[in-house]
């Protein structure tokens, strides 16, 4: 039997889009053609793969399976096209990097505009999401290096530090806090904290410290940059990344506060599947991460060599 990888391809979409409709869409096909194609793949096979019964689709436990073995297929291609690559070193290629929220908004940017500066044949691209997904597009292939806060979990990820981040309590310009610079755990009881959502790296720490520090009342806010004009609305008070606060600091839209016990530096690292075959690109960004001896930051940017 020979597997027709158009159409493990057309299956993949189908489960990444979630339906046939959305599918078809992004495929600039048919429905119906995605559908006859899944439908031949499935006859190929002798198997279902796809349950259609509901509102919506779901794997069978054959199209699990497939799914696995789709996946990897088309990494050990894209694997293939990266060797060929490294015969014409860096003149032409991609690079994507992932990076947790905060790391891939604050820290990717100035270092990939060095980086093309390096290497401008090079298209350059950044995927940004919470340190679980992150670690799930590495896994599966869809990232080939990645930024992020805090040390990854996936026993298929290899990873080295970089750098360090450290954590702030950020309040309201005028807040009873802001100008005092240092406060006690006890000072910030009763006021609203507002803590990341689920999945993100700055939301472990934030627990950790609010447990560290006894305090319970807490709101759920999505990403950094909602934190802080939450923030600086009056709505509460949050625990942030130095680095992502780094211009409100500056110019007084946002304020400090050390807060004793301070919570521990949490590591940035590098990370990549430990069986990936790295391309040109991936293996120079990965050399120039390297030799990153600060954050590139508003003030401090420098030449990285």
């Amino acid at each position: 039997m020979q597997l027709n990888l158009h159409r493990l391809w057309i299956f993949m979409t189908v489960v990444e889009c979630g339906g046939f409709s959305a599918a078809a869409q992004k495929l600039y096909l048919s429905q119906p053609s995605v559908s006859h194609q899944v439908r031949q793949l499935e006859q190929s096979l002798r198997s279902t793969l796809i349950d259609r019964s509901g509102a919506r689709i779901r794997l069978t436990p054959e199209g699990e399976v497939m799914l696995e073995y789709a996946k990897r297929v088309f990494l050990l291609a894209d694997e293939a096209v990266a060797a060929i690559r490294q015969v014409s070193g860096l003149q032409t290629g991609k690079l994507v990097a992932g990076g947790t929220t905060t790391v891939g908004t604050y820290l990717l940017p100035p270092l990939l505009a060095a980086f093309r500066d390096r290497h401008p044949g090079i298209e350059i691209g950044i995927q940004v999401a919470n340190a679980q997904q992150v670690e799930r597009g590495l896994v599966d292939g869809e990232i080939g290096v990645a930024v992020l806060a805090g040390q990854p979990g996936a026993a298929q990820l290899v990873s080295e530090p970089i750098l360090e981040d450290r954590l702030v309590v950020i309040t309201q310009p005028g807040h009873r806090l802001s100008s005092k610079g240092t406060a006690e755990p006890y000072e910030l009881a009763g006021e609203p904290f507002l803590i990341r959502e689920p999945g993100s790296s700055t939301r472990d720490l934030q627990e950790q410290a609010l447990e560290t520090w006894g305090l319970e009342q807490r709101t759920e806010i999505w990403g950094p940059e909602t934190i802080k004009q939450a923030v600086a609305a009056g709505l509460g008070i949050s625990l942030v990344s130095e680095h992502c606060v780094e211009q409100e600091l500056a110019d007084g839209r946002l304020c400090a506060v050390e807060v004793n016990p301070a919570p521990k530096p949490r590591p940035i690292v590098l990370a990549h599947r430990r069986d990936r075959l790295l391309g040109p690109a991936e293996q120079a960004f990965i050399a120039m991460l390297r030799n990153v001896r600060s954050w590139p930051g508003i003030n401090r940017l420098r030449s990285i060599s």
